[in-house]
């Protein structure tokens, strides 16, 4: 019989002096090494027994100054790859130019473990339910990658490969994800179903970011991305541009969305229901967003 609550298997823990010696450890251990950050997953994976071969955690959580938050008025948020999730929801900077951010990572779990999971890791972890990707895909997030030959740019757009699978390859050390700066006068909303209102996985997730574009026959572009409805984030760009943004055009938006996405059936909902879900929170998502968008309102 398995035990509900097994104890975390041996392992032995690996602190390298700088992100060369990481890289390069991982990369000649790739089935039985993994880069240790928040822990809030690795730990739970390991003591339920789905990473089996695993027998080094290598830290590198304090390589590279990668729990530091940056600004730059020309260039844009860069969040380090160490960076709690409460430490993006209090950040100012984010708060006032990409609040639709904070907003999603404040849903992310409770207080407790938002002070251990960290944005990136919740980027590489790449669940489908994940929160904080809708909003790190709409802003363009890209994220800086170390490996076995150095630095590189790994773009959102193309990362996720599957439930759990990404474009990382072995030796590879996320150290920040960037984030350009966003279209002036942009809003955002992200809206989350749970089976309760705190500390569950997304049944649903639908993030909204829009913005004036007077280049569209509306004057608006609308952007939305669903979580938890697919193997990998679903991403529906440049929504209602064709026409006067109506009730009848959000709900047309909503419908689109709803059309989007192809859920399967699980313990947590149904696919029929998750498509429902869809439509409705869509529909809210993308009315939030346009009544702040008249009104001057940021997002939550």
């Amino acid at each position: 019989m398995r035990e509900a609550h097994p104890g975390l298997p041996d392992f032995d823990y690996v602190r390298p002096a700088d992100l060369e010696e990481a890289s390069r450890f991982l990369a000649q251990n790739p089935q039985t090494a993994r880069p240790f950050m928040g822990g809030t997953d690795t730990f739970v994976r390991l003591r339920d027994g789905f990473w089996k071969e695993t027998r080094y955690l290598v830290d590198v959580k304090n390589l590279d100054g990668r729990s530091e938050i940056t600004f730059d008025p020309q260039k844009g948020l860069t969040v380090g790859a160490a960076v709690s999730m409460n430490q993006v929801v209090a950040n100012p900077r984010v708060g006032s130019h990409y609040s639709l951010l904070a907003q999603a990572a404040h849903r992310v779990a409770s207080y407790q473990l938002r002070t251990r999971a960290t944005l990136v890791g919740n980027v590489c972890n790449a669940s489908p339910a994940g929160d904080t990707l809708g909003a790190c895909l709409l802003f363009g997030g890209v994220l800086r990658v170390h490996g076995v030959e150095g630095f590189r740019d790994e773009p959102l757009a193309s990362f996720f490969q599957g439930p759990g699978r990404t474009a990382l390859k072995p030796g590879d050390i996320v150290t920040a994800i960037r984030f350009p700066l966003p279209v002036p006068g942009s809003v955002g909303h992200y809206e989350k179903l749970g089976r309760n209102l705190l500390s569950d996985l997304a049944i649903v997730g639908v993030t909204v970011l829009g913005h004036p574009d007077s280049s569209t026959a509306s004057g608006y572009r609308f952007h939305l991305a669903l979580a938890s409805v697919g193997p990998v984030p679903v991403v529906l760009p440049d929504l209602l541009t064709q026409a006067p943004v109506t009730p009848e055009a959000l709900e047309e938006a909503a419908g689109q969305a709803m059309e989007s996405c192809h859920p399967i059936d699980d313990v947590r909902g149904s696919a029929r229901y998750r498509k429902l879900m869809v439509r409705n929170l869509s529909r809210r998502a993308l009315t939030r967003v346009w009544e702040g968008l008249q009104s001057g309102y940021r997002g939550e």
